[in-house]
């Protein structure tokens, strides 16, 4: 059954959030009211984490009796721990199951696809963190996600649908993702699972115009429909974004990229100051290329005479390179630098083979080589869709992390 009147808390609570209470005031004190009233579970200790409880098995039970659920072909639910029996119903229910990328590292989405045959057993493993490791298959942006049902967790949330999560804001940025990917849409229902001790009243003034909020709350005892009327994030706020959220979201890059190849405003948080910035570095730029007149590589970067195929230059034990192939005929090198540049991923060395439709970046970094290749994976460049990977040099020396995204 569904309720939309405050009940009994089920244990006990930090209650209402007093007048003036800010968003880490009311974190600290669910945290807190868990471990010392013994309704924390593994893993511990739940401060900073989307917190484990007793009874979250049983809070999931209750998608079963929410037509939204039942009526899902795909749902997302996050990789944290009291969600943990949510992606199993949802295995068990043979629907597509999608969770995020920890930290949104490699990606937005994996689907954890179970293996032919798979018993109840094995269903719950992969519904496990290691499971959701070993069974899952990247979603790209190419790939046209749809989904039917969100699935978040929370720290805390009101019954007007107010939630407030861990402070990282990965929940409300994936959702905004999801929008503009176009994966969401107005009116797919977000549903939150908690204890009862989480569900208190939360202050409007403490929510921003990106938070997301929720439609149903679920805890051991009660389905809370919210009614809320508060509108959800519309896609990203690009202007609340930071140049260093950018460059730990290479996935968000590429949304930026498409964004503003659509005429939308990308403009970031802190873009002026940046610009200011890359003002003074493009100048110095170009005292280094009259210095060097090597197209766009740093000094003591690869030689331009290098093998093709099998990319090698001095210096190769310390240079990982990726390869970017099926570039249009059309396209010019410049055009290709400032993707490059507006990804973030700007390499030490480029060799530029556009007869060839193709073109290798030199990175010092191994970190600087995986980013690159997220960033660039799903980028079309002059309606082409460009390929991505490791040069083969690179694809046997013991990076494994980067060869996971080929």
């Amino acid at each position: 059954m569904v309720m939309s009147g405050r009940q009994g808390d089920g244990g006990g609570g930090p209650g209402a959030a007093p007048a003036g209470r800010s968003k880490w005031d009311i974190r600290e004190e669910v945290w807190e009211h868990l471990e010392a009233s013994g309704l924390a579970e593994f893993p511990r200790p739940v401060r900073g984490r989307i917190p484990n409880f007793k009874g979250s098995s049983h809070a999931a039970t209750r998608l079963l009796g929410l037509q939204q659920f039942r009526a899902a072909r795909a749902v997302k639910i996050n990789p944290d721990a009291p969600q943990r029996n949510a992606r199993f119903l949802t295995l068990e229910a043979r629907k597509t199951l999608l969770v995020p990328t920890p930290r949104l590292r490699t990606g937005l989405f994996n689907r954890i696809v179970p293996p032919p045959g798979a018993t109840k057993e094995v269903l719950r493993r992969c519904a496990t963190s290691q499971g959701v490791r070993d069974y899952s298959v990247p979603v790209g942006l190419d790939d046209k996600a749809q989904v039917d049902l969100v699935v978040v967790g929370s720290v805390a949330v009101s019954e007007k649908g107010w939630r407030i999560g861990k402070g990282e804001g990965y929940a409300d940025m994936e959702y905004a993702m999801m929008v503009s990917m176009g994966a969401v849409q107005e009116d797919t229902p977000v549903v939150t699972i908690v204890h009862d001790c989480q569900v208190l009243d939360i202050a409007e003034e403490l929510l921003g115009d990106h938070d997301l909020t929720v439609d149903y709350i679920l805890t051991p005892t009660r389905t809370i429909q919210t009614n809320c009327k508060r509108p959800k994030p519309q896609g990203i706020m690009w202007h609340k974004v930071s140049s260093e959220m950018l460059g730990k979201i290479p996935i968000l890059k590429t949304l930026r990229w498409r964004e503003k190849q659509a005429g939308k405003d990308v403009t970031l948080q802190d873009e002026h100051p940046a610009l200011a910035d890359s003002s003074r570095a493009a100048i110095s730029d170009k005292r280094v290329m009259a210095a060097n007149p090597q197209p766009w590589a740093a000094p003591g970067s690869a030689p331009v005479g290098r093998d093709p195929v099998n990319p090698k230059s001095e210096g190769s034990d310390t240079t990982t390179t990726v390869y970017v192939g099926n570039l249009p005929g059309s396209l010019r090198v410049s055009q290709l630098k400032s993707a490059l540049r507006e990804l973030q991923v700007v390499p030490a060395g480029l060799q530029w083979q556009g007869a060839q439709h193709r073109a290798f970046l030199d990175y010092r970094d191994p970190g600087d080589a995986h980013r690159a290749l997220c960033s660039l994976q799903g980028l079309s460049l002059g309606g082409n869709a460009l390929r991505v990977e490791l040069a083969r040099s690179h694809r046997n020396k013991g990076q494994g992390e980067i060869n996971s995204h080929k």
